[in-house]
């Protein structure tokens, strides 16, 4: 079972989530606030696996609710939600260690979709936001991608994923076996020290290597 917590100051929108949650048998809705003024203290006794987060909210925000899960829940996925309307907050939220963006909008499905994606290590976004934050960033100065020593391969698959695709998604594409597409994440993992494949994508955009 995925637990999953949703913060969100709209309360309409939570009752929606919570109540797509409790229609899929693999997911439980553990609990849901308006605001991370107290993130620490709701999640402490039980940490999430999943965290819905929205980027919008009075007092503590989803860019500092993302700063606190990464300091103090290591472990749980976060799937931030935008109404797409501010292009810093969402590539803000990608460099504080979100691991997947979605408009509010994305249908049920999707986000039910998204939820396993992200605990199998995936990195789901909407394609618009994903090609958003691919145009905002190939505007940077690329960097010298031979410092990284990252193979043709590693470059290749490492632009899929910037591209929100999952692992299988990526094997798909590449004709390639999961197993040998993870093979190739965690070269990449190692070569770019990061720890997942938020920390990768943001890396990869912030020096240009895709």
């Amino acid at each position: 079972m995925i637990k999953i917590v949703i913060f969100d100051d709209h309360k309409h929108r939570r009752e929606a989530l919570k109540l797509m949650i409790s229609l899929n048998k693999d997911l439980e809705c553990i609990g849901d606030y308006e605001d991370c003024s107290n993130l620490v203290a709701n999640l402490c006794n039980k940490p999430p696996d999943v965290v819905l987060m929205d980027i919008y909210m009075p007092g503590i925000n989803g860019i500092e609710g993302v700063k606190l899960l990464q300091k103090h829940f290591l472990k749980t996925c976060i799937i931030m939600q935008t109404v797409f309307d501010d292009d810093d907050n969402l590539f803000n939220s990608l460099l504080a260690g979100a691991h997947g963006y979605l408009l509010k909008n994305t249908p049920t499905d999707k986000i039910v979709e998204s939820i396993l994606e992200v605990v199998n290590g995936g990195a789901p976004m909407t394609p618009s936001i994903a090609r958003r934050v691919l145009a905002y960033f190939s505007k940077r100065p690329a960097s010298n991608k031979e410092e990284f020593n990252l193979s043709i391969r590693e470059v290749e698959i490492l632009g899929w994923l910037v591209k929100g695709y999952s692992q299988k998604m990526v094997a798909t594409e590449l004709y390639l076996s999961r197993h040998t597409v993870n093979n190739h994440i965690k070269n990449i993992y190692q070569k770019l020290q990061v720890h997942n494949v938020s920390e990768a994508v943001a890396t990869a955009l912030q020096k240009g290597i895709v």
